[in-house]
């Protein structure tokens, strides 16, 4: 999985790329929790991801927890498949996804 971070003033963004899975979800645990201080608005772009298990579904509701507190969470660009494993798992009531 390829992440790409952009962080502008108290906006930050996660880009990601391939699959969110067992393996890939800490990487991703340790980029959202090393920057995440001091952010308002937290954006993933779903637009290069294939896959979320629940090891990736953990992270992106720790995130939203901690989001819930300081500002804002957003989720663009979800596939077909990726949104239906959000629907499955009730994440998709919990989640802001445009």
């Amino acid at each position: 999985m390829n992440i790409n971070k952009t962080k502008e003033g108290a906006s930050l963004a996660f880009a990601l790329e391939g699959r969110l899975d067992t393996s890939t979800a800490p990487q991703l645990e340790e980029a959202v929790n090393g920057d995440i201080s001091g952010v308002t608005e937290l954006t993933f772009d779903f637009s290069n991801l294939e896959y979320i298990s629940s090891a990736g579904l953990r992270v992106l509701l720790s995130s939203q927890k901690t989001m819930n507190k300081q500002g804002k969470m957003t989720i663009t660009n979800v596939s077909e498949e990726v949104m239906e494993i959000f629907d499955v798992t009730g994440f998709s009531d919990i989640l802001t996804i445009e």
